[in-house]
């Protein structure tokens, strides 16, 4: 035969038989006696006749795809969590799209088209950080898409999610500086439309208020928590009227950018200023001091969330529930917090 993509037409062509006949025959189909079978996947093997599962799950109104979308793959927690939702995906007979925001709302609505064009049965997500008008994730409620929000989430009516109490996690870190006798402690946040932020900024400001810390705004300093943000944030900080002895960052990226700087500078780290970060990044045991850090299981929570989101798409009932799931953290203690106490 040609180069052509072999049908089930032409099996059937080629046996003398009727096209429904090889349809069942490749199906399995008991209707059909096993003489019968066995010549058409002969016959098939032969022709290299490869089955259209898109076409056939588009008949069953299910495409068994699921969509993932992440800020960036590049960070080591949303890597290990691709691979949780992965894996779990792989077992449970489903595909999955991956892609990536790169932090941008514009590029988040893209691609959220874009799965609704390749009818994905269900949606992870974890949304950009300029992600503030929710009108494209409403776009998936309409178009009945089951969608669960993993790590990142926004304050939307009846959504289910993936998350950590990221108010406790902020609140055990600070209180671990001031046991380590930090007093004026700053606070690298990010943006505060993120559900993740604010409440790590919460947590921040409660641990210091629980130990009669005053608190004092322009310890607060907001970035896009970037590489590039360690050096400027510093540069603001030093610049305060009085020393700060100890730092808290909503990410490890920013807390190692900050520690290279400071480092540059002669500033001894934990003597001169304690240091913890959040999400236990990879490189963050390898630096120098080690960066003490809030650990969070990327892989868990894509287990978790895949497991939701599956559960969603099975519920055949039009009253789905909304589930909000928490995973642990644990404060993982090195170096950079580590004061002598003597």
């Amino acid at each position: 035969m040609s180069n052509k993509e072999v049908t089930i037409h032409d099996i059937a062509e080629i046996l003398g038989i009727n096209s429904s006949t090889v349809s069942r025959a490749l199906n399995n189909s008991t209707r059909v006696a096993k003489k019968t079978k066995d010549k058409v996947f002969e016959k098939a093997a032969e022709l290299g006749y490869q089955r259209n599962h898109l076409a056939s799950n588009l008949r069953k109104s299910k495409t068994f795809t699921l969509g993932v979308i992440v800020p960036r793959i590049s960070r080591h927690f949303f890597s290990s969590a691709i691979a949780g939702i992965e894996e779990t995906a792989f077992k449970a007979g489903y595909t999955v799209i991956i892609c990536q925001s790169l932090e941008s709302l514009e590029r988040e609505e893209s691609i959220i088209n874009t799965l609704l064009s390749n009818r994905v049965d269900g949606v992870l997500v974890s949304i950009s950080m300029e992600t503030k008008n929710y009108d494209h994730l409403q776009g998936l409620k309409q178009r009945n898409i089951p969608f669960v929000f993993f790590d990142r989430h926004c304050d939307i009516a009846n959504n289910s999610k993936v998350v950590i109490d990221d108010f406790e996690a902020a609140f055990n870190a600070v209180e671990h500086l001031i046991a380590q006798k930090s007093k004026n402690i700053a606070h690298f946040s990010g943006p505060q439309n993120l559900e993740i932020y604010k409440n790590r900024f919460k947590g921040y400001k409660a641990a210091l208020e629980k130990h009669h810390i005053l608190y004092r705004e322009e310890l607060v300093i907001s970035s896009s928590l970037m590489e590039k943000d360690g050096a400027t944030n510093v540069k603001k900080m030093l610049a305060l009227p009085y020393k700060v002895d100890g730092l808290f960052c909503a990410n490890d990226v920013v807390a190692i950018s900050a520690i290279q700087y400071l480092k540059k500078l002669h500033i001894k780290i934990p003597e001169d200023i304690a240091i913890v970060g959040f999400s236990n990044e990879s490189i963050s045991s390898v630096i120098e001091p080690a960066l003490t850090t809030v650990n969070q299981s990327g892989l868990e929570i894509g287990v978790a969330s895949t497991n939701l989101l599956l559960d969603k798409i099975s519920d055949k009932s039009k009253q789905q529930t909304h589930k909000t799931i928490l995973v642990k953290t644990n404060l993982i203690v090195r170096k950079s917090s580590l004061r002598d106490s003597k």
